[in-house]
């Protein structure tokens, strides 16, 4: 892999400037790309707290990691990009062999084409009139572009032609049957309803059925029994779909290859078996559109990768690449400390954040927390850090604590750019995102 998160792919022209948060706001604006030459580390304290930062070796271990998986598999990647939203981060990705990529709206995939992606999965349902031109006017003005979007409805499909005709358009979209689990997301529950749909589809003068898809991660709750069990008949589900499908002659007449695509973070596993399957007319493509993996986390994705490495009999995986960094601002009482990070600044959705290093102040190195240190409450702005006053040596004011977090999705969207950061806290390049 070359060094795209450092130099190659970084945007040359975005410049950040103190109305950034965790910019210096006493630094002169500085173009992205320049960022890894300011000289700045974390722990020197040379940017302001809070700040969430991405570990260079992490982000590029998982990179990889997640590539030579599909390729060990046969299958092909299509990483999820509203995780990060980030261009520098896509063209990684693509840099390092993935297919395309997925997104969940109209608005997320033109910052994927942006990026130079030209083939993308929306793993979402297109029903807005603005987001119909959207992609109609992306796919009219980027050569080589193919975006799929997903159909689960009779009544999803007579939107869409209703569109055509309102727009008189001769577009027609490429879409992806979706089937669902009962109580859970989108998709449709049954396989008659499913053929229904893809019937409705196969009909149409503006829709192209290219195959088929499904969501996995709903069937999961981090019991590796249970989750098998339930992927795998969603598996068994979305298979018999395709066999049905391929035995009536739906799919598009000029296509030469089914796509069959599934994904999420936690299981991504269990579904290999379905992004192989055989038995089809045409040759098949198996597209895991798996997202959260870039940078993985301490504890939701931490409990689930356990159970992975465990199937797949590995020693280990991918590894945590993304944190915040706070500061000690108040101990106002023993046992409690207050810490300059909140809801604004780090996802709290499914965990609580978890202290896992601590910088003491003055210090340029970090050890990992004493037993016992956790995160109880989150306000806007303060995060209440709990720990054994009788026991080792307590939080003190401008100690620096490195938080990890949970669902790295939900962190991202808070920040506008995040530095690169090496082992040692030096700074060594930047993101940025468009949320």
């Amino acid at each position: 892999m070359t060094d795209p998160m450092t130099d190659s792919i970084t945007a040359p022209t975005f410049v950040l400037g103190p109305d950034f948060k965790g910019f210096p706001p006493a630094a002169p604006a500085c173009a992205l790309a320049d960022i890894g030459g300011q000289g700045w580390n974390v722990l020197a304290d040379d940017l302001p707290f809070p700040l969430a930062v991405l570990k260079r070796s992490a982000l590029e271990h998982n990179v990889a990691w997640m590539q030579d998986f599909a390729q060990r598999k046969g299958i092909l990647l299509a990483p999820h990009g509203k995780t990060t939203m980030s261009p520098e981060l896509f063209a990684a990705q693509m840099v390092a062999g993935a297919w395309g990529l997925t997104f969940a709206t109209v608005f997320q995939v033109r910052v994927g084409v942006a990026a130079g992606a030209r083939r993308i999965i929306i793993a979402n349902q297109v029903v807005c009139d603005a987001d119909l031109d959207g992609l109609d006017a992306l796919l009219t003005q980027t050569e080589g572009l193919r975006v799929w979007f997903l159909v689960d409805s009779l009544a999803q499909v007579t939107l869409i032609e209703d569109w055509v005709r309102r727009r008189a358009s001769t577009r027609m979209f490429d879409v992806l049957l979706e089937m669902g689990i009962p109580g859970k997301r989108t998709g449709c529950r049954t396989l008659e309803q499913a053929l229904e749909v893809a019937q409705a589809v196969a009909h149409s003068a503006s829709l192209q059925l290219g195959g088929v898809e499904c969501y996995e991660g709903n069937a999961a709750n981090c019991d590796s029994e249970h989750d098998a069990r339930e992927v795998t008949a969603l598996v068994r589900r979305v298979m018999d779909l395709a066999l049905a499908c391929d035995s009536l002659r739906l799919w598009a007449a000029q296509e030469d290859h089914i796509l069959i695509s599934a994904g999420g973070s936690a299981v991504f596993d269990l579904v290999v078996p379905l992004l192989r399957m055989q038995g089809l007319a045409l040759p098949l493509r198996g597209v895991l559109r798996s997202g959260c993996y870039v940078t993985h986390d301490h504890l939701n994705y931490r409990r689930y990768l356990h159970n992975v490495e465990l199937r797949e009999g590995l020693d280990a995986s991918l590894r945590p690449a993304l944190t915040v960094w706070a500061m000690v601002q108040s101990v106002p009482e023993p046992g409690l400390a207050l810490l300059t990070c909140g809801r604004r600044d780090i996802s709290s959705d499914i965990d609580l954040p978890t202290p896992v290093r601590v910088a003491r102040k003055g210090l340029r190195t970090a050890d990992e927390v004493p037993a016992g240190w956790s995160i109880e409450a989150l306000n806007d702005q303060h995060a209440y850090l709990h720990f054994d006053a009788a026991g080792a040596a307590g939080p003190q004011v401008g100690d620096r604590v490195e938080l990890g977090i949970s669902h790295p999705c939900t962190t991202f969207d808070k920040w506008r750019w995040m530095p690169l950061v090496e082992d040692d806290g030096r700074v060594c390049g930047a993101i940025h995102t468009c949320f």
